[in-house]
């Protein structure tokens, strides 16, 4: 992939291309399996859909999930299956996870006579990865060592390494994967680390089509079995299993119920035959057949841990890391760090931008209000000014300072475990915890905010997100609620406004996740290394996040504000304020002369605060508005269309449709929203 040599663009990632592309019918089918509580559907969730498919196998199976995961340019087919310990003396759900694991809903002749599975729809997986727990890695072996009779790839995902170094148990993957013949991957789960390296290493083996070496039982173990191996050693057997002989010859041998019934059902006369072997078999061994080869099966997991680990003392962890990762990536109060994250945030752009304000827009803003001009041209002078002021009270005070911390943030690695963290819950309204940190910035604008956001993911992700991050409360609707709200609704009423604003994207998520329900693919979250930010990257991806402002935002937010200047100039603020009528006064409830503030909304919020005061003719509006006016305005400004800044990135990144979808879904909702909220407080103050 070319990568551009122009200073003021960010780095391009280049991902190496491998050939063939695995994507729609070429993409693999991947089962995970493992015992319960090895991290199995941890890492499921880890990579999963939004909207990953829950179904049973059979009908009578234990419950699994499927989803399609996005891996760099390829893709797979995911499926957590229900638990399995071993092969040994298997359960009836058991018993159907095998079947699923080696015929998928193709079943053979040999299950003919089971359940009926017309209406299944699930192909046998391509790869296998097997789940292992770490801390008790020789318990998981047997499995391992079963499941390389499968004849499939298989992938070894070693799972809670870091829990296993504090115990002090130390495995050499290495060697591992070289006894075992299949590549053995680290993983902590939990904190996401690992997963792409799991899944890079699936694509590999799904290419390569390499299966694990073989893994025979002891030399005595073989010799007692030779006469059993003579018994299904034809091919019609093959036939009607479809399964490698090792493995039918171990199942047998182990007595297993399941195949000696369908073998009984289709050859009877060779029943006699393998009850002989398995009594020539166990003639020359101390314990009973099947005994004896889970005990050596037991015995060779059991050397193969002792060669592969080594005591080293207890690990404590990575230091400084390990304790910033229990914070940020911890599953129980890994979301509070995050939340410390945007609240230091946060602080921070707030802080600064009370200084950065007093500097720079409200010197200009001050200077530019002693202009008070009679002529058109003066008129369309002062709106021009007074547009590039706006321009300089949204970027410098607000968008700079918090779209150059995110970028620190992102740059040091502690913005990717933020968005590992969040993503789980990002899953309950259809989204990927990847859309957070635009999210983060459209609290400070909601122009930047859409532009990060249209790199993300899927066009299902961008254009969901983007429409949501219209309704985050900016920094100039936050600061109109902390105006008005805070003076006259209290603590209590800022409060429930921001509440309401939570519970509104929520519901739109789930919502517009199911409109855009055409694909949602499963995303593996990288975490990388922490590192120290290098400024200059650090300066040209903030200014790539930001010069939409100056190419696309200036020219509108200059030319709006000429547009309404001169209606105002010319008497034309009375005829809008008519025309809105249906809305300010029967709709929601407020004075007419508020139409032209809600209309110059569209320009600036910080206009509607402006002009509030303007059109009423006072600082103090609550002899003016009671507090149900007061919070059903609010509520409509928080809601409606963002800012004519933000359409015209909508309009870019987006397109023409996605961008009026979204004026619409805005208008609506703020209607919606403000009037039920308005007939609420009437309706209690009404009771009280």
């Amino acid at each position: 992939m070319a990568r551009s040599d122009n200073r003021s663009t960010p780095s391009v990632k280049t991902i190496q291309l491998h050939s063939p592309l695995l994507r729609g019918d070429r993409r693999p089918r991947v089962a995970l399996i493992g015992r319960y509580g090895v991290g199995k559907s941890t890492i499921f969730e880890d990579a999963s859909s939004p909207v990953a498919r829950h179904e049973r196998l059979a009908g009578v199976g234990g419950a699994y999930q499927e989803c399609v995961v996005d891996v760099g340019l390829d893709q797979i087919a995911l499926v957590d299956l229900p638990s399995i310990d071993s092969l040994h003396h298997l359960s009836e759900h058991d018993q159907v996870v095998l079947m699923y694991l080696l015929w998928g809903d193709h079943w053979p002749l040999a299950a003919a006579h089971e359940v009926d599975n017309e209406h299944a729809d699930f192909p046998a997986p391509d790869v296998l990865v097997h789940v292992v727990d770490a801390t008790t890695l020789a318990k998981d072996l047997e499995l391992s060592l079963e499941l390389g009779l499968f004849g499939r790839p298989l992938v070894i995902a070693l799972n809670r390494v870091d829990e296993a170094r504090k115990k002090g148990i130390f495995i050499n993957v290495q060697a591992l994967s070289e006894r075992l013949g299949a590549p053995v991957i680290p993983t902590i789960a939990y904190m996401g680390k690992g997963i792409t390296a799991l899944f890079e290493a699936v694509l590999d083996v799904a290419r390569e089509k390499t299966c694990p070496l073989p893994q025979p039982p002891t030399r005595h173990i073989a010799e007692s079995l030779k006469p059993l191996n003579a018994v299904i050693a034809h091919p019609e057997i093959e036939d009607v299993f479809q399964v490698p002989r090792a493995l039918l010859l171990s199942q047998l041998a182990e007595n297993d119920d399941y195949f000696l019934r369908a073998l009984g059902s289709r050859f009877p006369a060779l029943l006699p035959q393998i009850e002989q072997a398995r009594t020539k078999a166990e003639a020359l061994l101390p314990r009973p057949l099947s005994e004896e080869l889970h005990a050596d099966r037991h015995h060779r997991a059991a050397v193969l841990f002792e060669a592969v680990t080594s005591p080293r003392g207890v690990d404590a962890g990575q230091g400084w890391r390990r304790w910033l990762d229990e914070l940020f990536l911890h599953p129980r109060w890994g979301l509070l760090g995050s939340l410390l994250v945007f609240a230091l945030v946060l602080l921070l752009v707030f802080e600064m931008s009370a200084v950065l304000d007093s500097w720079t827009s409200a010197r200009l803003a001050d200077w530019v209000q002693q202009w008070q001009p009679g002529s058109t041209a003066g008129v369309i002078g002062r709106a021009v000014a007074d547009g590039l002021v706006g321009l300089v009270g949204i970027v410098v005070p607000y968008m700079l300072p918090l779209v150059l911390l995110l970028v620190t943030l992102e740059e040091s690695g502690v913005m990717h475990r933020v968005a590992f963290v969040v993503d789980r819950g990002f899953h309950h309204i259809g989204l990927h915890g990847g859309v957070a940190v635009p999210f983060l910035i459209g609290l400070g604008c909601n122009v930047p905010a859409i532009s990060a956001a249209a790199v993300t993911g899927s066009r299902r992700e961008r254009v969901v997100s983007s429409i949501l991050i219209t309704f985050v409360p900016c920094s100039a609707r936050s600061a109109i609620i902390l105006a008005i709200g805070g003076k006259y609704l209290g603590g209590l009423g800022v409060f429930a406004i921001f509440m309401l604003t939570l519970l509104v994207i929520a519901v739109l998520g789930k919502l517009l996740t199911r409109h855009y329900s055409d694909s949602a693919p499963g995303m593996v979250q990288e975490i990388p290394p922490y590192a120290l930010p290098v400024w200059g990257k650090v300066w040209r991806k903030t200014w790539a996040r930001t010069e939409d402002i100056v190419t696309i935002v200036t020219p509108l937010l200059v030319l709006g504000s000429v547009v309404l200047a001169l209606l105002s100039h010319f008497g034309a603020d009375a005829l809008i304020n008519i025309a809105l009528i249906p809305i300010t006064a029967w709709w929601l409830g407020l004075p007419v002369v508020l139409g032209v503030p809600i209309l110059f909304g569209v320009l600036r919020k910080e206009l509607s605060l402006l002009m509030i005061y303007q059109a009423l003719g006072t600082l103090e509006i609550m002899p003016l508005l009671d507090h149900v006016q007061i919070f059903t305005f609010l509520v409509f400004l928080t809601f409606y269309v963002p800012c004519l800044s933000t359409f015209a990135v909508m309009l870019k990144t987006l397109g023409r449709r996605e961008a009026w979808f979204s004026v619409l879904i805005s208008l609506v909702s703020a209607l919606l929203i403000a009037g039920a909220v308005r007939l609420l407080l009437e309706l209690v103050r009404v009771i009280a």
